[in-house]
């Protein structure tokens, strides 16, 4: 069938008020604010945004309720031209709501977080005619049994499967971890869940038939990549970068990452996108505000092809 979208995400939005400081202050200290701002975040609504800046038609099909915060993510996607209407409506759904403690000295945040009641997609939302209708479907690890079923109708129906997944003490994880066809989670939780604590194992301990591509990231030391069929994981090096904030860095490179599948790029060439993606985010503050567009993202190429 004629596909409506590139990338259709159905795990969760987030409202970040982030806050920044000069430095994280000890316990019982004071610190004055210097700035504050409020964006949109969460995984996948973080995720949509960097894959619609890189040309890719997206849309969101997460759970939100009628509450202020939900309008601020319905305003906010749509803004970046993301199609908002398979979104469900619950009363008890919204986004997660975080504040995020910037430390502009050490380039390192703290975020505190509250969390919905329900969050992802829900029975009724997205239906599998949506499904069907993306080339690729984009998960996190919320939305339990709801994602587990959005993603056994996308197999049904020949949409990839890219997985954000950062928790595994949430519902369904274990298949919602089955059922991810790319997965591609940080190194760190990479290592809690396989007992494997260099990236290039863990990464193969992950791969399971069910799995085409596995990608562990390690933020700026690189990423390792295995594919079905391999034994030994590839080293994909980052792009060095004055750092000045990895909020929303892993989420940048997802989104990218799934634009570029679903555009046929191979996983080299998704990779190298995806990784100077999120090189070029975290050169600017803020979650998605620094997240940069498909012609950002070719001059840094471009000059990096060009230097060497």
């Amino acid at each position: 069938m004629e596909k409506r979208w590139d990338v259709l995400g159905v795990g969760c939005a987030a409202v970040d008020d982030l806050l920044y400081v000069r430095g994280y202050p000890p316990a019982d200290a004071k610190v004055p604010v210097e700035r504050r701002e409020r964006q949109c975040g969460g995984l996948t609504a973080t995720a949509l945004v960097a894959a619609a800046r890189q040309g890719a038609k997206c849309a969101y099909a997460g759970a939100l309720g009628r509450d202020e915060l939900s309008r601020f993510i319905l305003k906010t996607l749509a803004l970046e031209q993301i199609d908002i209407s398979p979104v469900g409506v619950h009363e008890q759904a919204g986004p997660f709501h975080s504040t995020i403690i910037v430390d502009q000295t050490a380039h390192t945040r703290n975020i505190f977080f509250e969390a919905p009641v329900v969050t992802g997609p829900i029975s009724t939302s997205p239906t599998d005619e949506q499904v069907r209708s993306t080339r690729v479907l984009l998960v996190d690890h919320h939305g339990g049994a709801a994602t587990v079923r959005v993603q056994k109708a996308a197999r049904a129906a020949g949409v990839s499967v890219v997985a954000d997944l950062e928790r595994d003490d949430w519902a369904n994880f274990a298949e919602i971890l089955a059922l991810s066809e790319h997965l591609v989670i940080p190194q760190r939780f990479a290592a809690r869940i396989t007992g494997r604590d260099r990236p290039e194992d863990a990464a193969a301990a992950l791969l399971r038939p069910e799995n085409q591509i596995v990608v562990v990231t390690c933020g700026a030391q690189g990423c390792w990549a295995i594919s079905s069929g391999q034994r030994e994981a590839r080293f994909f090096p980052a792009f060095p970068v004055d750092t000045v904030d990895t909020t929303g860095c892993g989420d940048t490179f997802h989104g990218v990452y799934a634009a570029q599948l679903a555009h046929g790029a191979t996983l080299d060439e998704r990779i190298r996108r995806a990784s100077a993606a999120a090189a070029l985010k975290a050169t600017c503050h803020g979650g998605q505000k620094g997240i940069p567009t498909r012609g950002d993202v070719d001059r840094f190429l471009q000059a990096r092809s060009a230097g060497g």
